[in-house]
């Protein structure tokens, strides 16, 4: 039941904060644990979600490419500028970090920290204006900072 007030919790933060994609997912989540398949949905969720939803998030950034509206002509010039070059080492360190996150929370079990991620990324998003895909990524910078507190 605990669960539950935390998901509804959520659920009306990203409300607010206009957060659909997290509404959304919270919504969804909500539903399957109240019809009783979560004990059958959620573990395959837990095991393949992250991959197919970053499968599905990269097959939506490639298809100006797969539409050809993007050629090898105009990668290739966009390599070749500053902001090219700046978006692919940007790209090189937050994908980097989006891997620590990822085994921060999963291989590290530190998953609790997820739902002060998801209220980060949900203000952000209702105060700045954001778009709430940043808790890999948070999460990937706090692995870092927390590796760095703890030599030290």
């Amino acid at each position: 039941m605990e669960s539950n007030i935390i998901l509804v919790i959520i659920l009306a933060i990203s409300i607010l904060g206009k957060a659909n994609s997290v509404s959304i997912a919270v919504a969804a989540l909500l539903i399957l644990k109240l019809l009783n398949v979560d004990k059958y949905v959620f573990p395959i969720l837990n095991d393949k979600g992250m991959f197919w939803g970053l499968v599905l998030l990269i097959a939506a950034i490639l298809i100006p490419i797969a539409k050809g509206d993007i050629t090898a002509i105009s990668i290739k010039g966009n390599l070749m500028s500053w902001i090219g070059i700046t978006a692919f080492v940007l790209s090189f360190l937050t994908t980097y970090l989006s891997g620590l996150g990822l085994k921060y929370l999963t291989v590290q079990g530190n998953g609790n920290i997820m739902p002060a991620l998801i209220i980060g990324s949900v203000a952000a998003a209702a105060f700045l204006k954001g778009v709430p895909v940043g808790p890999l990524i948070t999460s990937g910078m706090l692995a870092v900072i927390v590796k760095v507190f703890h030599k030290g």
